[in-house]
């Protein structure tokens, strides 16, 4: 391996660790709400045609339901359940034992379930969070550990997971992970439905430096049926203002990369953001993982491009390096929509378009405190060079529209 020593520079608002927080156990008022009713509706089309199969139109509909209770001397209570239908089965949804599969179709990974999202027992006094159950966990920009968000069928751990801020400025955070709940939904067939782990996750953020944030993390990922995925990851970051710039920097280490685990590679992303008039924005980033480098608990949407064309080899790290350089322009526009455009450019360990280039445009509509719309466009234009093994990338083009309701 070809060990690179990297300055990075990256946006704020990449690294959102999130300071825990702190409850005095001290009794609830006698006029508290015991209950809370949690609702989240989303409502999706999206259109997808992969080169090489057949095009996909997912019409689905996902409600989670939960009652969250109130804190009690410290402790308090969450259960929630995921619902997902789909009208018609017009598309692929990504696992076999899911509904619908049809491989001879564009994947659209959002099958129909039924299942248990969340259910944790959580306790918050003595400058910490703790949790135990089934639980979201996301840390930092979700590059290594994440939700998958943007899928219907989150993903979820079953965990402890522990947020203390004991000492000044700086917030610890630790989970291990018994289980990995993954977007596949509970009806998908071995590992794609969910998966058995020995995951140790720390990481630490400080912000104790006026105008600068740092970062760190560990995270020891074993899985008794799918080793492949084992790694041993090891990184820092930093975040802060310079010239009126927003500036982001990470760079880590992983040890058993690759597909068959027994290599080591670097991983780097670095952005440049630059607020302008009116609101508007520009981001420049660069983001690279030497070859084999996986990461199979991020939210994989969130990165190189939202056609979705490296998830597979960066999950698996069953690829010959991937270097994304983008660039991205978010700007207000009319009725109170804002609209970002992103193109990026892919090569392996160098800046080139070797694996191809994409355009990702996304418009956001925000009515009120509870609803929100979104329409999401994607398309990728595969290079020449093989990115996983001998395969070259497909053509891919993505499209959705959305809707969405929290109460």
């Amino acid at each position: 391996m070809t060990k690179k020593a990297i300055i990075l520079l990256a946006t704020v608002s990449a690294l959102h660790a999130g300071t825990p927080e702190s409850a005095p156990i001290i009794p609830p008022p006698a006029t508290a709400q015991w209950i809370k009713l949690l609702i989240d509706i989303r409502a999706r089309y999206e259109y997808a045609d992969i080169v090489g199969a057949d095009d996909s139109n997912a019409f689905t509909i996902r409600e989670r339901f939960g009652l969250q209770t109130m804190s009690w001397y410290g402790f308090s209570a969450l259960v929630e359940g995921e619902f997902s239908q789909a009208i018609g089965d017009d598309y692929h949804g990504g696992a076999a034992g899911a509904t619908p599969f049809d491989p001879t179709q564009s994947v659209i990974a959002d099958p129909e379930t039924n299942e248990l999202n969340q259910a944790f027992l959580q306790y918050s006094g003595y400058d910490m969070v703790a949790k135990f159950g089934r639980q979201r966990i996301i840390y930092d920009n979700s590059a290594f550990i994440g939700n998958v968000g943007w899928r219907q069928n989150e993903q979820t751990y079953d965990a402890i997971a522990l947020s203390g801020t004991w000492i000044d400025s700086l917030t610890l955070n630790y989970a291990y992970i018994d289980r990995v709940n993954r977007i596949f939904g509970s009806d998908a067939s071995g590992n794609a439905g969910s998966l058995n782990s020995e995951v140790h996750a720390l990481n630490l953020s400080y912000t104790g430096i006026e105008g600068l944030k740092l970062g760190g993390y560990a995270y020891i990922m074993k899985f008794a049926t799918l080793p492949a995925w084992d790694n041993s990851t090891f990184g820092v970051s930093a975040s802060g203002k310079l010239h009126g710039l927003d500036l982001y920097g990470e760079v880590a280490w992983q040890d058993d990369a690759g597909a068959a685990g027994i290599s080591e590679a670097l991983y780097f992303h670095a952005t440049a953001t630059k607020s302008l008039f009116e609101n508007q924005s520009m981001t420049f980033g660069i983001e690279s993982l030497g070859a084999g480098f996986k990461t199979p608990l991020a939210t994989l949407h969130a990165f190189n491009g939202f056609a979705d064309a490296f998830i597979g080899g960066r999950a698996g790290g069953g690829h010959n390096g991937l270097t994304d350089t983008y660039v991205s322009y978010s700007m207000p526009i009319f009725w109170g929509m804002k609209w970002i455009n992103v193109l990026h450019a892919f090569g392996d360990n160098e800046i080139s378009t070797g694996y191809g280039w994409e355009y990702d445009s996304v418009l956001v509509k925000k009515f009120d405190e509870n609803f929100s719309a979104l329409a999401k466009f994607a398309y990728f234009d595969g290079g020449s060079d093989p990115f996983a093994g001998a395969a070259v990338l497909a053509d891919t083009t993505r499209f959705s529209i959305q809707l969405d309701y929290k109460f």
